[in-house]
């Protein structure tokens, strides 16, 4: 691997991630939305990500938020656990999320 280059983190079930010191999630009450706000972009989730952001607080596991959303949205663990690690996978691969 040569000096400079970046490691890609990768999402797992035993993953905890949270958002990097330099991200925020905040809600936006004028506009009645949620926006990501990470150095020189903006991202607007979804309610479904913002739920899942909510819970990345680098002490959950990946698993320990499929199975409470599992219970939330009333569906398999296994599924949203695949839904929500590549989500996160997206994320992290922006820089949003850490792993």
């Amino acid at each position: 691997m040569s000096e400079g280059r970046k490691v890609r983190a990768i999402v797992s079930a035993a993953s905890r991630p949270g958002l990097p010191r330099h991200v925020k999630l905040r809600h936006d009450a004028a506009r009645g939305s949620w926006t990501i706000l990470a150095p020189e972009r903006v991202f607007t989730p979804d309610a479904i990500a913002v739920a899942v952001l909510k819970l990345c607080d680098a002490t959950r596991t990946v698993e320990d938020i499929a199975q409470e959303l599992s219970g939330t949205y009333n569906a398999p663990p296994d599924r949203i656990r695949a839904d929500i690690t590549a989500m996160l996978q997206e994320l992290a691969d922006k820089g949003v999320v850490q792993v």
